[in-house]
């Protein structure tokens, strides 16, 4: 069934332009009977036969030496479906298209697992309508950027990111499809992963999404694009050197591209890339397996009761690292390690709060060893102050003032200094006092492992300067402020409380006999020494009467 174009000499979606594989010598193979859409039974059985050949071939032993570096030239063929739909009924392309060239070459840095990548690659791009060719050319891609690998046991993964250069395709609006270019930067990121068969020979899987950056089409107009490519690869090992090794690679790769021009235009490509490359690697040198006989050594296994060193309580949570593998203890404190060689094993065993310990236990031929591990407790953190007391009119240090610190009690050194170490991690009550100063009370806070510092002035002490004697009268039942009156017999002062309970009273300095009394309550008698100049807080709590 055939519809009409309504573009004349343009090519619509009722009619798939093929690239007519006929017209390429190369593939005159293909020309077989195709029970398969893709390949050919002739191709298929000649493929078939070589893979035998392979496999019943005895490769060379495998290696245990990473490459320093490897690079890899691929040659094939590419099944290209697209579709450019714009206001008109479109355009879509299919077909193969030979000629797709590749070369990705990978560098280490030695054995590590750090190293770089970069890749370019050549699209052969043909658009056909039976023999006739009505435009066509060659596609771009490249990319480059640093790359990591890992030896999970027989499995390499590796994982690169980096810049990634495309040119993708689309059509101008004519009579005459011209294949135009769009490019696409973008950061890219992919992997592979390499898994180990029979005969040496190995699987590959691999991935790599870009992600766009800047996108134009062929104008310089900008554009938008997505994408991904995903493939595999078999891996055959044909010579092995004492430097280098060569594998063939039978490769296949599907990329999916889309480009979205500013008119709203879409371009839709598909592409299956089918080919053979020959991969070169460069190593230190090559260690081979053999086979030899070997005993059958049955493991044993060590179960581990990991204690606190002075209480003897399992340690819950505790990490025992057994021949660089960490196992975390039961709630009973217990863990067990399987499948170990016979003779001497060591354990390192940590937990939090307590000083690491070792311990080695000898494991036999089938048997399960038991091991007791006490941890010591790690000592509390401390921290330390230091103290500087200086005049506070000229800044100079004083030698030999007494300083309270927490429960210590010392005395500065010449430079006016004094360190006092163990202290608990927090705040801590500081008291200076001397003779001819006044004394200072301040507060600082000690860190655990740090040295703090304070610096305290001292200030002359004042003579005739009256000394002030504040604080709180406050009930025992739920600490409610109370309405009271403090008496000072020997000063001759009577003062009563505000509505808080608190009183401020000024005296000269001396010893005095403080009564308190309050309504409802039973009074309180106080003696209190109070020097001139000083502030003195004295807070008081009255028993309510008939209760204590």
């Amino acid at each position: 069934m055939e519809a009409t174009d309504p573009h004349p000499g343009r090519v619509g979606p009722e009619r798939a332009l093929p690239t007519g594989l006929g017209a390429f010598p190369a593939f005159s193979i293909l020309r077989c009977v195709l029970p398969l859409p893709l390949f050919p039974r002739c191709f298929v059985a000649r493929l078939a036969l070589v893979l035998l050949v392979l496999l019943a071939t005895s490769p060379a032993h495998a290696e245990e030496v990473a490459e320093h570096a490897s690079s890899r030239l691929r040659y094939g063929l590419s099944l290209r479906d697209g579709r450019q739909a714009d206001v008109g009924p479109g355009l879509t392309y299919e077909g193969f298209t030979p000629n797709d060239v590749a070369a990705v070459g990978t560098a280490w840095l030695g054995t590590s697992w750090l190293g770089a990548w970069a890749g370019l690659q050549r699209e052969a791009f043909d658009l056909r309508e039976g023999a006739l060719r009505i435009t066509g050319g060659s596609l771009w891609r490249a990319s480059v950027g640093p790359r990591a690998r890992a030896f999970l046991g027989p499995v390499r993964a590796e994982l690169g990111a980096g810049y990634g250069f495309s040119q993708l395709p689309h059509f101008s609006d004519s009579a005459e499809p011209v294949l135009l270019r769009g490019v696409r930067h973008a950061a890219v990121v992919g992997g592979l992963v390499r898994f180990p068969l029979m005969q040496g020979l190995q699987l590959e899987a691999r991935g790599e999404l870009p992600v766009s950056l800047s996108v134009r089409d062929a104008t310089g107009a900008r554009a938008e694009a997505t994408g991904f490519s995903a493939g595999g690869a078999l891996l055959v090992p044909l010579r092995r050197a004492e430097r280098w090794t060569g594998t063939l690679v039978l490769d296949f790769e599907h990329v999916q591209d889309t480009v979205t021009l500013e008119d709203g235009t879409q371009s839709r490509q598909r592409l299956r890339r089918m080919g053979a490359a020959l991969e070169l690697a460069w190593h230190g040198g090559v260690r081979t397996t053999r086979q030899v006989p070997v005993p059958v050594v049955v493991p044993g296994s060590v179960r581990f009761h990991v204690l606190d060193g002075r209480t003897g309580a399992p340690l819950p949570g505790a990490r025992v690292m057994v021949e660089g593998e960490a196992h975390v203890a039961d709630a009973q404190g217990l863990v067990e390690v399987a499948s170990l060689s016979p003779g001497p094993v060591s354990a390192q065993v940590t937990a939090e709060g307590y000083a690491s310990a070792e311990a080695t236990a000898t494991v036999e031929e089938g048997m399960r060893a038991e091991l007791e591990v006490r941890a010591a407790p790690l000592p509390p953190p401390t921290g330390a102050l230091r103290v500087t007391v200086v005049d506070a009119r000229t800044g100079a240090p004083l030698p030999d003032i007494r300083v309270s610190v927490g429960t210590a009690q010392v005395r500065t050194d010449l430079a006016g200094q004094v360190v006092v170490k163990d202290l608990a991690p927090g705040p801590v009550a500081v008291a200076v006092a001397s003779s001819g100063f006044q004394s200072a009370d301040e507060a600082a806070v000690v860190i655990a492992g740090q040295e703090s510092t304070l610096s305290v002035p001292l200030a002359p002490e004042k003579k005739g300067t009256r000394a002030t004697l504040v604080g709180q009268v406050r009930s025992v039942r739920g600490g409610k402020p109370l309405a009271a009156t403090l008496l000072v017999t020997k000063a001759r002062v009577r003062a009563r409380t505000d509505a808080k309970g608190a009183f401020n009273v000024q005296v000269r300095g001396g010893t005095y006999r403080i009564t308190i009394s309050a309504r409802g309550h039973l009074s309180q008698t106080k003696v209190i020494t109070l020097r001139e100049g000083e502030r003195t807080i004295l807070n008081v709590d009255l028993f309510p009467r008939g209760k204590r």
